[in-house]
């Protein structure tokens, strides 16, 4: 009489197999969503020190509406840069568009695919 108390080698390697038909998808969605946090948390990070340069050019804009506030490849934290547009309007408008994003290949030159975000807006003179 065979005892059966124990597994069979074919049972071990079939249960086996399974386990990693399983567990490989799961590995693969995991870390898919790990890429997708990364590029999300790059995102919101760039929206937030986009914000924060628009809201500064809008600060200074209502004493100093006459300067430039064009800027080019300004470096916001690490790895982030920022480009800043202003464009005249008209004689009492303007626009200024804040582009930031990661420098990937870290050249200290945001190029238009590493632009995360994108905002714009329109100043008119106060005074």
């Amino acid at each position: 009489m065979k005892n059966r108390n124990a597994f069979t080698l074919t049972e071990v390697i079939v249960a086996s197999a399974l386990l990693v038909a399983a567990i490989v998808p799961i590995l693969k969605g995991l870390a898919n969503a790990h890429v997708v946090s990364v590029i999300i948390e790059r995102k919101t990070k760039s929206l937030t020190l986009a914000q924060g340069k628009l809201n500064e050019v809008k600060a200074r804009s209502i004493y100093s509406y006459a300067s430039s506030f064009d800027v080019s490849d300004a470096q916001l934290e690490t790895n982030y840069l920022c480009d800043i547009t202003d464009t005249s309007l008209g004689a009492n408008l303007r626009k200024v568009k804040v582009e930031v994003g990661y420098d990937a290949d870290s050249d200290s030159n945001l190029d238009s695919d590493e632009v995360d975000i994108t905002l714009a807006t329109q100043l008119a003179k106060r005074w």
